[in-house]
């Protein structure tokens, strides 16, 4: 009796499992529509810009607000873009980012909080790994709306996300003085995510 009730509970909890999953949905970045950017302050008078052209997003939730959502991004150094190829081979080198020994950098989220009083801004605050160091970094991000694509039928859901870092911390560009480059690095990340 006891091995039977076991095999019962067991059987509840992977059917409760499967509907959980089931009931998730999973919004990707669609690259053409979205864009993964930074910036610095350049001898504290001016921001320079860049991007990373080579990179995913992914949001995973089970509700159509997005209050129980999971952010991921993953992205290639190399593609890192600041419209400028002799800078952007510099930060691929080992004296910033050095693209060859830490390839890849990632953000995952460990909660994505709505803003209280507010209908549509979440605080997200996750780890990003970048040049071989993991940190908790905070973000905002803004749901901008979902809407149905009239070509592809397909659901589109928007968000701005932004936040910073300070690159010093992550032993970017550590012999670069602050008053060439700043210690804080802003994120943009407008993305425009597809359902699955």
């Amino acid at each position: 009796m006891k091995r039977t009730l076991t095999i019962v509970a067991a059987a509840f909890a992977g059917l409760s499992l499967s509907f959980t999953l089931a009931t998730s949905s999973i919004w990707s970045s669609d690259a053409v529509h979205s864009r993964l950017g930074f910036s610095v302050v350049h001898m504290g008078v001016s921001d320079l810009n860049g991007s990373f052209n080579t990179y995913e997003a992914k949001i995973t939730s089970a509700n159509t607000d997005f209050s129980d959502a999971k952010v991921e991004v993953s992205g290639d150094i190399s593609s890192i873009n600041t419209a400028s190829e002799m800078r952007d081979g510099h930060l691929k080198s080992a004296d910033f980012f050095d693209a060859e020994k830490f390839p890849k950098f990632t953000f995952v989220s460990k909660s994505f909080t709505k803003v209280a009083k507010s209908k549509n801004e979440y605080t997200v605050v996750g780890d990003l790994t970048l040049h071989g160091v993991t940190k908790e970094v905070k973000m905002t991000a803004v749901h901008n709306g979902t809407v149905t694509n009239p070509r592809s039928k397909k659901e589109v859901s928007g968000f701005k996300m932004t936040g910073s870092f300070k690159r010093l911390d992550f032993g970017v560009g550590a012999t670069t003085p602050v008053e060439a480059a700043s210690d804080e690095v802003k994120i943009t990340a407008d993305l425009e995510l597809v359902k699955e």
